[in-house]
């Protein structure tokens, strides 16, 4: 989906965000990702953005790290999202997309009045987030698509086949990544991926890791 602001460099996109902390929800750069929003804090949050920048930072809350459920500890690195759609339902809920920016390392969270959670954050470290398509040439396809059918047919479910080959292998890889039902500390490595090549084969490991157990009789962790 494209955007109408070019977010070219890490110097681009807003360095102070409000952060959605959703566990198992995993944005990546250029993915889409569909929220439906009901939560007064998040609803002001929604608001807020659309008046400004339109930028989110999608994170998730680190179960382990302590804190409280209310207020959960957070990893370090998220990814922030533009709102590129937006609907309001009639009955208090908005319907939005976010298309993904970049992924970015929280410096701090600041106090904030707002009933939401806001960090002042740097996309240094994932300079190459902004350059569309990095790394793809490294990728092993191959491996990806055999898990991919390894779990369609372990698990019955439907896929895009023309979708899925003529997709370019960032999007491929990305998506898949998204929409995969897997934990919370999988999906924050395949975030932490320092590139599309180790991305495509933590997923892939992953899949193939949940498939042995399920071989077992074990169930897949799903979230």
């Amino acid at each position: 989906m494209a955007m109408n602001v070019a977010y070219r460099n890490p110097a681009d996109p807003p360095g102070l965000i409000p952060l959605f902390p959703l566990p198992g929800a995993l944005l990546l750069p250029r993915g889409q990702m569909p929220l439906n929003i009901f939560e007064p804090r998040y609803l002001a949050m929604i608001e807020d953005a659309i008046r400004g920048e339109r930028v989110i930072g999608m994170i998730q809350p680190d179960a382990e790290g302590g804190g409280s459920p209310l207020v959960p500890k957070l990893y370090r690195t998220g990814c922030a999202g533009r709102i590129t759609q937006f609907a309001e339902t009639g009955d208090g809920r908005v319907l939005v997309t976010l298309t993904g920016i970049a992924r970015f390392s929280v410096l701090q969270e600041i106090p904030a009045t707002t009933p939401y959670r806001q960090a002042q954050v740097t996309y240094e470290p994932f300079a190459d987030d902004f350059q569309a398509r990095a790394g793809e040439e490294a990728v092993d396809r191959e491996a990806v698509v055999r898990a991919l059918r390894d779990f369609v047919s372990a698990h019955k479910v439907q896929v895009d086949w023309k979708g899925v080959n003529e997709a370019p292998n960032e999007a491929l890889v990305n998506a898949l990544c998204m929409m995969s039902p897997f934990g919370v500390r999988e999906k924050q490595a395949m975030l932490e991926a320092p590139d599309l090549k180790t991305r495509a084969e933590i997923l892939v490991a992953v899949t193939e890791f949940e498939l042995a157990r399920g071989s077992e009789g074990e169930e897949p962790t799903l979230q």
